[in-house]
């Protein structure tokens, strides 16, 4: 059977690699006349259309009754019953079958559904035990959705018992057509690119077409840990690997998360926006200074030390246009003295070169054999925000400003002393497990951190050790955890607004009559933008609820998005004097900058005051819009910490009105001095 994976992957390269899907050149950069992504799909014949809905029909009682007897097994695995019944009731309603074969590929889909959901309610579930082809469904907890994965599971795979195995990652190229009925088709039928012998290769879906940024990235994380629930992962043999816009996942997953991977291994894509954009679409660029900043989101070529962590292997065809992505990170990297390992495809375009595989796979091989390095004695470490905040056993807690470069480089010297340089970083933690610590655990850690000397706590009993400083106000660092009066940045509570899409949300909506007609009339229209975007783009349903229905559990357990003003909205009526923009009925007020409150309204994220471990955002969803959807490397945030829209100005492709003001929070959440 890994024979045969390895000849189909072989044998298909040329075509499966090279269906990928481009921009379309300077037609595309056009806000102006911008084509829909997906495309509107075919008409469906009536026929066809009453076979699904009576299957979709067939299934949904099944998945009720699935529901319904609430035991752990069917409670467990209904995300594996589900996708198959949302991805076909998806397609149907929102006329996303864009050609003959997804209709039949849609009937496939409900059989195989239906045929998990009568086993389940048999207490069997067969395909959790399957090798090769088998497909996955997992409990988002972004938006409670089920959200499928594909995996290939190797056919010497023991059930129950065996070894851990190697597991790979593999991120799909751009696909404006790849609707969940095609991707599970596909992840059904196709072993892929990849199979390497005695290899778990894990398929994510991403949420559509969107780098695996954002919703994207969170769904590899989370199929990732279900597959971890679900199958023996080896943690020390996990690759980070893609191609096109794979590639640029590849990337970003290693820059971001360096520590989680024994190797990564992009091929073409994109690593970084200005320079892309510039090179590949021919786009002119015209950035405001926040949206320049918030280009550090997912440039890798800024954080490029970071792959001092993650073995890399790179790969671009000769060819390629593409192929400017791994030369400027390459360049990046030379520039801080690491040399990348660039496989490059003999007069190749855009596909993976069968000689170059054959060199990464053997190269890959000999990275597992050794496994990912758990307790590195040197760590060099570049992040913009807390987002990112972690790699081995060095955490950073606080920055003095975010978007501007933090860096901490740290050495292990002998069995008692660590060397610490820091740059724009406030507060730091270091934290090695048990058995992990190479200090002597009979004396204190000697730490010299930016030029000073302190003596930290000994490693404990069991060789784990943990330690956390923070920078004073006159500058000198202290042992222990900083005691703050009020708010502060931290990881996961740092902004900017799309950060409240990467966990649970809620949209609450208003049951009052807001001050002004016009801003009603905004609000709504932004609120059927966001709600039928998040579906298009992040192939989810945003679950809303009335302000008046918002419970408890919701403020403790979600970010809640309010739609309105403080009259309509009633849970924003009640956190209104608690945030930093004032809002009433005549005025909106930023520091000494007042707006008139019918023609101006305020979107904005921050710590909801009813909960500070939660975000409120006020009138917004993500914040790039259908024009960034024609180019993968332009879904970047385009709006700051908060902003002033004038709604005189319509929604266009770009924005929602007229960004007439704009700005981050400074780190304690509070509006920035004006300069």
């Amino acid at each position: 059977m890994h024979h045969l994976f390895r000849l189909s992957a072989l044998f298909c390269l040329a075509v499966l690699l090279g269906r990928v899907a481009f921009a379309d050149g300077l037609r595309d950069n056009d806000p102006t006349t911008v084509r829909p992504v997906p495309r509107p799909g075919i008409e469906v014949p009536d026929e066809d259309r009453q076979q699904l809905e009576a299957g979709l029909s067939e299934l949904n009682s099944l998945i009720e009754q699935l529901k319904g007897k609430k035991d752990p097994l069917s409670v467990e695995l209904l995300p594996d019953v589900e996708i198959y019944h949302r991805a076909v009731s998806d397609a149907l309603t929102y006329n996303e079958f864009f050609a003959p074969g997804d209709i039949a590929a849609a009937k496939e889909l409900l059989v195989t559904g239906t045929e998990r959901a009568t086993q389940l309610l048999k207490g069997n579930a067969p395909w959790t035990t399957q090798t090769g082809l088998v497909v996955r469904g997992y409990r988002s907890r972004i938006d409670h959705s089920a959200q499928p994965y594909g995996l290939v599971i190797p056919e010497n795979y023991g059930f129950p018992d065996g070894e851990s195995r190697r597991l790979d990652l593999w991120f799909h190229g751009r696909g404006e057509t790849l609707s969940e009925v095609n991707f599970i088709n596909q992840r059904s039928k196709r072993v892929g690119n990849i199979s390497p012998a005695d290899t778990i290769v894990l398929h994510p879906y991403g949420r559509y077409s969107n780098a695996f940024k954002f919703a994207g990235e969170i769904d590899v994380l989370e199929a990732l840990d279900h597959a971890r629930q679900h199958y023996r992962v080896d943690d020390d043999r996990i690759a980070a690997r893609g191609f096109s816009m794979g590639g640029a996942a590849a990337w970003q997953f290693a820059v971001h998360y360096p520590d989680r991977w024994f190797a990564a291994n992009p091929g073409a894509g994109f690593s970084e926006t200005p320079e892309f954009l510039k090179f590949f679409q021919k786009e002119t660029l015209n950035p405001t200074d926040y949206e320049r900043l918030l280009w550090h989101y997912y440039d890798c070529t800024d954080n490029a030390v970071n792959l001092y962590q993650c073995p890399t292997i790179a790969y671009s065809g000769e060819l390629d246009i593409q192929k400017q992505a791994a030369d400027i990170m390459e360049t990046a990297l030379k520039a801080k003295n690491i040399d990348l390992v660039h496989i490059i495809g003999p007069q190749t375009k855009h596909r993976i070169h069968p000689d170059s595989l054959r060199e990464i796979e053997t190269r890959l091989a000999a990275l597992a054999a050794r496994g990912r390095e758990r307790m590195p004695r040197e760590i060099h470490f570049v992040t913009y925000t807390l987002k990112f905040n972690k790699t081995n056993w060095v955490t950073i807690d606080g920055l003095g400003e975010h978007w501007q470069q933090a860096r901490v480089d740290a050495k292990i010297l002998g069995d008692k002393a660590l060397q610490v340089k820091t740059k724009n970083v406030t507060d730091i933690s270091f934290h090695m497990p048990s058995g992990w610590c190479p200090f002597d655990i009979r004396r204190p850690v000697e730490i010299e951190i930016d030029d000073q000397l302190i003596d930290a706590p000994s490693p404990r009993s069991d060789r784990s050790w943990d330690c956390s400083l923070y920078r004073q106000e006159d500058g000198t660092w202290k042992l222990g955890t900083r005691v703050t009066d009020g708010l502060h940045k931290k990881h996961d509570l740092q902004g900017p607004i799309d950060d409240a899409f990467l966990d649970s949300f809620i949209f609450v909506t208003p049951t009052g009559q807001g001050s002004h007609p016009d801003v009603n009339t905004w609000v709504q229209q932004e609120f059927d933008h966001a709600v039928k975007h998040w579906r298009l783009q992040f192939r989810g349903h945003a679950r809303t609820k009335k302000d008046t229905a918002i419970s408890d559990e919701d403020i403790a357990n979600s970010n809640l998005v309010l739609w309105g003003d403080p009259k309509s909205n009633a849970v924003l009526a009640k956190i209104a004097d608690k945030l930093p923009i004032r809002w009433d009925e005549n005025s909106v007020t930023v520091g000494d900058q007042t707006y008139p409150a019918g023609s101006h309204v305020p979107v904005l994220i921050f710590p909801n005051p009813l909960n500070p471990e939660k975000y409120i955002v006020l009138n917004s969803g993500f914040t790039y819009r259908e024009y960034d959807y024609l180019n993968n490397a332009r879904q970047v945030p385009k709006l700051p910490d908060w902003a002033i829209i004038d709604i005189r100005t319509p929604a266009n492709s770009q924005y929602p009105g007229k960004v007439v003001e704009a700005d981050f929070f400074d780190e304690s959440w509070r509006l920035k001095p004006a300069e």
